[in-house]
């Protein structure tokens, strides 16, 4: 089937050679050839990303017009741009593209739910960028294609040149802008792929809760029975490997909605962290890593091309960006039922939280509006002991409302549905990160099992008497010695002192949002700590 040509000229573009959805055999070609690409062993597209190699939150900015002035939750995560500022911007990314021999235009879908689905148009200079859209997008059938029409919302990836930073409002050469009025997104200084992927996150965050759907940073997988579950969780807490179960089909990886008729996953590929990829422990990720594939920012070996997924050399967010399609019994389309459980994952490095607890509604509210984990040393420069991080609904850097109105609608839609939440700590027990041990990870699936099979919620309970949380007294797979977080301690004392420290850090955080929270979210924080 002939593709009808897109006419950009109606955003002042005037380029002649335009590629709208093409083969991903073409844009390797145009990547091998023009965009200083290289084809990994594994069949796999390598690229490079420029001097950006991750997000630039603080370059963020949200157009503030009055149809949003008073939705948006304004401050450090979403930062104002005036009007006329945007224009200026998206007239440079227009000017920059204007001066390219070719460009990308990638129109596909976020959004696996027809009625909720957004048409997006991705224009864009580089093919490894067209490429990563392809991927993550949900790519629509020829005829679908055929049939696409007006976008509802236009990208404009001019990332290799850079912002002004003399214009009003920049803070460097770096700028990503979201302009709810025009439907538009501008990016300026950034080649970092990522940032079109949690830019259309950012908007999905936006204009699904006005429709009444909550948008999610989450995982999700489905039983044999039909049974969904939601893994919520930061960066190292286990929500990629968790959420992979051989005996469970993978909905998606990272961002889903939640509706009155189910779950659905917003997006039509996955986007895995590859740093110490192991074909063992992570066999179903190495895997996908083949033709169609783009790995980002990895060190490859000159001669044979093959990838050295151990190495930080470039960077430590090496990234690999496959289609659902590439995971073995994906489920498509990617549509679930209403969630039967909610999983909230910690790696808890001060050794204070269980391993499982269940958590009544108002628990569940408290602990998804702190999206508590901690870094332990290593994962990031400076940081050389445990350090409490708090995320907001587990996704601060991408929320456009006030978090109360995620946590609200989350509380409805499980009482609602009868979902149970849980909290499953994957991090230390028996005393702190350098003390204690982590959690093996075949008892933390043994955890995850028994709250599939319905034998967690069965079990019987005792409170533990720091947060307030019911922990199950045994479990099967699961050393009951274990299950209550001061029992494993050598010294108690200690205890009581390192969870009394982490309640107070948890009663500080919950200070930015108690002028909006309810007094059922109030009442459900840490029963200790508040004055430590």
């Amino acid at each position: 089937m002939t593709l009808p040509r897109v006419d950009l000229s109606i955003y002042g573009i005037h380029v002649k050679q335009v590629l709208r959805n093409p083969a991903p055999a073409r844009l390797y070609e145009e990547a091998v050839q023009h965009d200083g690409c290289h084809i990994a062993s594994s069949g796999a597209l390598i690229a490079r990303s420029g001097k950006r190699t991750g997000r630039s939150p603080a370059d963020k900015r949200i157009v503030e017009t009055d149809d949003v002035k008073n939705d948006v939750w304004w401050g450090e995560v979403n930062i104002p741009l005036d009007g006329h500022t945007f224009l200026v911007n998206r007239q440079r990314a227009v000017d920059f593209l204007n001066t390219r021999s070719r460009l990308f235009v990638i129109d596909a879908y976020a959004g696996w739910d027809p009625r909720y689905r957004l048409k997006v148009r991705v224009i864009c200079a580089r093919p490894y960028h067209a490429l990563f859209m392809h991927t993550m997008l949900i790519r629509p059938t020829p005829e679908q294609l055929a049939d696409f029409g007006e976008p509802d919302f236009v990208v404009f990836n001019a990332g290799p040149f850079p912002a002004n930073p003399y214009t009003p409002g920049m803070t460097s050469t770096t700028s990503v802008d979201i302009c709810f009025q025009h439907r538009q997104l501008v990016i300026l200084g950034t080649e970092y792929a990522g940032e079109m992927k949690k830019g259309i996150f950012t908007v999905m965050h936006y204009l699904m809760p006005k429709q009444g759907v909550l948008s999610m940073h989450c995982s999700a997988n489905e039983g044999q029975q039909g049974d969904v579950t939601l893994f919520f969780g930061l960066s190292g807490t286990g929500k990629t490997t968790l959420s992979s179960d051989p005996r469970r089909r993978l909905i998606g990886d990272d961002e889903h909605c939640w509706t009155d008729h189910g779950v659905f996953n917003i997006e039509g590929g996955c986007y895995a962290k590859c740093l110490g990829l192991d074909a063992e422990k992570e066999p179903l990720i190495y895997q996908a890593i083949r033709f169609g594939t783009v790995l980002e920012n990895v060190v490859f070996d000159p001669e044979t091309h093959q990838v050295d997924f151990n190495s930080d050399a470039i960077t430590q967010n090496t990234r690999a960006a496959y289609p659902l399609e590439f995971i073995p019994g994906v489920k498509l389309p990617a549509v679930g039922d209403h969630p039967r459980n909610i999983i909230f994952l910690t790696c808890d490095a001060f050794g204070v939280m269980p391993p499982v607890a269940r958590l009544t509604p108002e628990q569940a509210m408290y602990h998804f509006i702190n999206g508590y984990t901690a870094k332990v040393a290593g994962t990031e420069v400076g940081v050389k002991e445990p350090v409490a991080t708090f995320s907001t609904c587990y996704s601060a850097p991408f929320l456009v409302w006030h978090p109360t109105r995620y946590v609200e609608m989350l509380a409805q839609k499980m009482r609602t549905c009868g979902t149970q939440a849980w909290l499953v700590n994957t991090g230390w027990i028996g005393g702190p990160y350098g003390q204690g041990r982590r959690i093996s990870i075949p008892h933390t699936r043994a955890i995850i099992d028994a709250i599939h099979s319905g034998q967690a919620a069965q079990a019987p309970v005792e409170q533990e008497p720091v947060f307030g949380l019911y922990v199950p007294k045994q479990l099967p797979g699961v050393p009951e010695e274990i299950l209550l977080p001061r029992r494993a301690w050598p010294d108690p004392e200690q205890y009581d002192r390192q969870a009394a420290q982490l309640a107070a850090r948890f009663h500080e955080n919950f200070q930015q949002y108690a002028d909006l929270a309810s007094e059922e979210i109030k009442s459900a924080g840490p029963l200790v700590g508040a004055a430590t």
